[in-house]
């Protein structure tokens, strides 16, 4: 969900923008998990509990002195820790689950849960809740309810971010364009127009891929990208949009996509093809490192001029079904979403603090990460933000099918029509189970 966040999954896409709605399909698990894994003890009580996350090697410093801490409140425990790139993760993950032996806790996102839970890989944390190793007070508005999937809790959030539109802000005054909240389509549409005709820039990096983006636009119409049990939307419904999304390139208000692509992996926004571009708010940063230019946050487009169908994502810890150590794994979950020497440590590397503690535990002084935490404040005082779509089984093999073939389409290789019946016909046989 994260949906989430997260910045580092688009390391080696094209966009970040892209990297947003980028799950990789991981091959189903092939038997459910039948043996116990996970941590160890000792003579002595000490028990030991392996936990793994995707991410580079920022992520890993600031996680490994967070674990420092823990240790040190918990002597008893001790974290054996395993990281990788997003892609490289999920696919270690699939093969230790599948071998009855995946880690003790982990990092997750809203994509997985229904997929792992049918496959009896993920813990109940409800019990540790029940009996006291784990609290879920104190949470931001609503995230304590985003890892709650059949009255079940599968993953507790540790940081949370929503999409947003990452603006070139110099060009976008050149343009003058000045988005605001409650905005609609038709005011983004004549700002990409603005934007083409007096900057000479793309007005957007283009929308095709976008799926979180997509599923805000059906949410402000009253369905959404996914229903507990499969797609929420129609054939026709992906054919508009696609088809709005094409006619935006062959116009210049998006960006052309084969040159985005001869950019890669730098993003379309900070090589100056395009004025904006839609993602996860916590990824402004990278645009900061990677551009010239000062960026911000705008609102998302409207279809009435009050709805945005925005939520927080979040990533999650999960822990694994049948670990030997449940009551430890909730005791390390709760460290790291309560602490707030925590949240000192990790900054918004994992999107703004979920619980308040930890949120006012780091207060940024920088400009961008300010600039997050003001952004999601706004939409928490504009009252916009409501509770995501639970994601069924198959969700995550949907989203990356969606990528993939919106820019096999983007570059020519398929028609909208080819394309929609291309993603439904993938779609249906993963949501099949």
């Amino acid at each position: 969900m994260q949906q989430g966040g997260n910045a580092e999954r688009q390391a080696g896409r094209r966009t970040v923008l892209k990297a947003a709605g980028a799950s990789l399909a991981v091959a189903g698990l092939g038997a459910t998990a039948t043996a116990c894994g996970g941590g160890s003890g000792s003579g002595d009580g000490t028990v030991t509990i392996r936990y793994s996350w995707w991410g580079a090697e920022d992520r890993a410093e600031r996680i490994n002195k967070t674990i420092a801490l823990f240790e040190k409140k918990y002597p008893k425990i001790k974290v054996k820790t395993d990281f990788q790139p997003y892609t490289d993760f999920w696919k270690k993950f699939n093969t230790q689950a599948s071998g009855g032996n995946p880690p003790d806790v982990f990092q997750n996102a809203i994509g997985f849960l229904r997929k792992y839970d049918a496959k009896n890989v993920l813990l109940d944390l409800s019990g540790q809740v029940e009996a006291g190793n784990l609290s879920m007070d104190g949470f931001r508005a609503g995230l304590e309810k985003f890892g709650e999937i059949d009255g079940k809790l599968l993953g507790v959030p540790v940081g949370s971010n929503s999409m947003a539109l990452v603006i070139d802000k110099p060009v976008y005054t050149r343009a003058g364009v000045k988005p605001e909240q409650g905005w609609t389509w038709d005011d983004f549409d004549e700002a990409m127009t603005k934007v083409r005709d007096r900057t000479g820039r793309a007005g957007d990096s283009g929308m095709y891929g976008v799926m979180y983006l997509y599923d805000l636009y059906l949410r402000q119409n009253g369905k959404a990208f996914f229903t507990e049990d499969g797609l929420g939307f129609t054939e026709a419904d992906l054919t508009t949009w696609w088809t709005k999304a094409e006619k935006g390139v062959q116009s210049g208000l998006f960006a052309d996509p084969k040159k985005v692509a001869q950019i890669k992996p730098k993003s379309a926004l900070s090589a100056e093809l395009a004025g904006s571009e839609f993602t996860w708010d916590n990824f402004t940063v990278r645009y900061t490192s990677e551009g010239k230019s000062e960026y911000g946050l705008a609102p998302i487009p409207t279809t009435d001029g009050k709805r945005t169908g925005q939520y927080l994502g979040s990533l999650m810890l999960s822990g694994y079904k049948r670990t030997e150590h449940p009551k430890e794994v909730a005791r390390f979950i709760d460290f790291m979403v309560h602490d707030p020497e925590v949240a000192k440590i990790m900054g918004y590397d994992r999107g703004v603090p979920t619980t308040q503690a930890q949120y006012d535990a780091y207060r940024p002084t920088d400009p961008v990460n300010k600039a997050i935490a003001a952004y999601e404040e706004s939409l928490v005082e504009a009252g916009v933000l409501e509770q995501i779509t639970p994601h069924p089984n198959g969700a995550d093999i949907c989203e990356a099918a969606f990528l993939r073939i919106a820019e096999e389409m983007a570059l020519g290789s398929r028609s909208v029509e080819e394309a929609v019946e291309q993603f439904f016909t993938e779609s249906k046989t993963a949501l099949a189970g």
